[in-house]
């Protein structure tokens, strides 16, 4: 009986992690292999680790990688289950900031490389991430991202009824097209309730908030014997990822024209839309298995 709760705690372990810019809720799966980097993951606004990544990190083919990898879930301040709501005052940290917090996640979990997987907000912070502190990263899977600074909120309620829209349809419209939320209505649902009742609202607000109110991540494509050693890009290899019908297929573009083709893939997934690690986890699964692959992690 002992053994058994040592095994299951070693795989799956909580923390409340102190960084320079408040705390952090991080659940920590299985142990460092020997000198591999962990997958560390960072959630889309309106979800956290749960909603975003479980449908993937349990298919079948993905428990065949992450055998062999430590997995590091990081919640965004306030998002996790039961999260208590912000002080009265409380400032939310900004995009950068949630950047900045990862080193301390990293040092007091003793991880001394990752690769990351992130969606929407999530991906924009681990690419912050990456550009700060490039030894830390070894890859990156970029699930929707958006490197520009325009506030989605604008754009997404311009889709519905003007500002007449609640918090709750603002974020679906940031995860689904038009024709999904009118089409695939047990999906939506099940997301549209979660959001909705899952999270603590005014902790989402914030954290919506934050993202709206990002920086543009001004990276720019190198140009081979002209500035590769001095331009502001991502140095490790990265695969974005974006279903064909997702409302992010314009920025997911943007940004890949903005990355060093030798070392970047982008991989639009065919009947799909706003949330490919939920609609389509067995082509991601596959996807990363390749990934981690070209770095050289065979097994």
């Amino acid at each position: 009986m002992c053994v058994t709760l040592i095994l299951l705690s070693m795989l799956k372990d909580e923390h409340d992690i102190e960084t320079p810019h408040g705390v952090l809720h991080v659940t920590m799966r299985g142990v460092p292999k020997g000198n591999r980097p962990v997958i560390l993951t960072y959630h889309d606004i309106g979800l956290n680790h749960k909603s975003c990544f479980n449908t993937l990190f349990n298919y079948e083919d993905m428990q065949e990688i992450t055998q062999h990898f430590a997995v590091v879930h990081v919640d965004a301040p306030g998002q996790q289950e039961a999260a208590p709501p912000f002080p009265s005052g409380y400032r939310y940290p900004t995009m950068d900031e949630l950047a900045e917090m990862l080193p301390s996640v990293m040092t007091q979990l003793k991880v001394n490389s990752v690769i990351g997987i992130g969606v929407g907000a999530g991906a924009y912070i681990l690419t912050r991430f990456a550009l700060n502190n490039p030894t830390l990263v070894e890859g990156l899977v970029l699930i929707n991202v958006d490197p520009c600074a325009e506030g989605w909120i604008d754009w997404a309620a311009s889709k519905l009824s003007g500002w007449t829209s609640n918090l709750v349809d603002i974020v679906m419209a940031h995860h689904f097209s038009t024709d999904e939320l009118t089409d695939n209505q047990e999906l939506i649902q099940t997301y549209r309730l979660h959001i909705a009742q899952d999270i603590n609202q005014d902790n989402l607000a914030l954290f919506c908030g934050s993202y709206q109110y990002r920086r543009d991540l001004e990276i720019e494509r190198p140009v081979v014997g002209l500035n590769e050693d001095t331009v502001n890009t991502l140095t490790c290899p990265a695969l974005l990822v974006v279903g064909d019908t997702s409302p992010a297929v314009e920025a997911v573009v943007e940004c890949n024209s903005r990355l060093n083709p030798t070392k970047t893939t982008l991989l639009k997934m065919a009947d799909c839309g706003g949330l490919p690690q939920v609609v389509q986890p067995g082509k991601l699964a596959e996807a990363f298995k390749y990934f981690v692959q070209g770095m050289g992690y065979s097994k």
